[in-house]
């Protein structure tokens, strides 16, 4: 396992990551969750995200219980949480100071620990002043209940709002942004964010890399039973992911894959480490073989040379260019 620094700060993640969002307390019970963060701690993963909107706390709840009784020591495991959605409540939600504080409170209880190495903002807050989320964080920091703090999904104009707040008021910046980052949504990676790297250090925790399972070609031949698809509440997934145009793309790559010697799903999470301004790609897993799957894309980033990242740009047909000066 490689290790990769989080933007500009010390804090190194390993490449590849495990996420909680949609299976943990859901598709997932304690006992796989388990298993699943025991193999790919042993494939010298590091980093584990979590949110309290993942099955309303309860994915926090089982990754806490999972930690504590795996035993793994504080000093090596990085794990993050979120703040947006916390209830049905009028403060229950947003990114004011009053929500942001007793977020993380309840993310420590649910998880069991005293601290959170990351904390993100789930989403942007238009009803709450972003000056005051940034000092809201500043304090936590200083309480030393998180250590870093970032963003999810944010615009690159609120990203750099949050950072020039925090620099002309003496406050720590956001470090860190989770944005989605597959072979089918990249202009927030590649274009939108491309000019923050260098100018704000922006570190980035990117999710999704397999477009929520379509890239792993399990829905080339319809919707399997029990796969995120064909759950209730993931019907938008079925609608506007898992398309007849997309799937074809997928088939098209599968045959990249084929000769380059990987699956489809391999070469995905492959693509996504070869951008250099990723610091980890967080991955999903339901059982232990998802994770050692997973964890072996890292073999071939090597092999995706300029011919073969040529095939796969020739089957996307959409790479973005940058825009203009900032």
């Amino acid at each position: 396992m490689n290790y990769r620094r989080l933007g500009s700060s010390g804090l190194k993640l390993s490449e590849l990551s495990l996420g909680a969002w949609v299976t943990y307390g859901g598709q997932v019970g304690e006992e796989a969750a388990m298993k699943c963060m025991s193999r790919a701690y042993e494939h010298g993963v590091n980093f584990f995200d979590n949110a309290e909107a993942y099955a309303h706390g309860n994915a926090e709840v089982v990754m806490g219980n999972a930690i504590k009784k795996i035993g793994w020591k504080r000093e090596d495991i990085v794990v993050s949480s979120k703040v947006f959605w916390g209830g049905e409540g009028p403060n229950d939600e947003g990114l004011s100071r009053k929500h942001v504080y007793e977020a993380c409170r309840n993310s420590l209880r649910r998880l069991q620990l005293d601290y959170l190495d990351l904390f993100f903002c789930h989403r942007p807050d238009p009803t709450t002043p972003i000056e005051e989320t940034v000092r809201a964080m500043d304090d936590l920091i200083h309480q030393g209940k998180i250590l870093y703090w970032g963003t999810s999904m944010w615009s690159k104009d609120d990203i750099t709002e949050a950072c020039t707040i925090a620099r002309a008021q003496g406050l720590v910046p956001p470090q860190m942004e989770q944005p989605v980052y597959n072979m089918l949504q990249r202009e927030k990676v590649e274009k939108e964010f491309s000019r923050l790297y260098a100018k704000v250090g922006l570190g980035l925790t990117t999710w999704s890399p397999l477009a929520s399972g379509l890239l792993s070609g399990k829905y080339n031949d319809g919707i399997p039973p029990g796969s995120r698809a064909s759950l209730e509440n993931m019907k938008w997934l079925k609608e506007s992911v898992v398309t007849p145009q997309n799937v074809e793309t997928v088939k098209q790559l599968q045959l990249v894959a084929k000769d380059v010697g990987c699956t489809v799903a391999q070469l995905s999470l492959a693509w996504c480490l070869k951008n250099p301004n990723v610091s980890t790609v967080i991955t999903g897993a339901t059982k232990p073989e998802q994770v050692d799957e997973n964890m072996k894309s890292a073999e071939f980033v090597s092999a995706l040379d300029s011919s073969v990242t040529e095939r796969i740009e020739a089957v996307l047909q959409k790479r973005p260019g940058l825009g203009p000066e900032d």
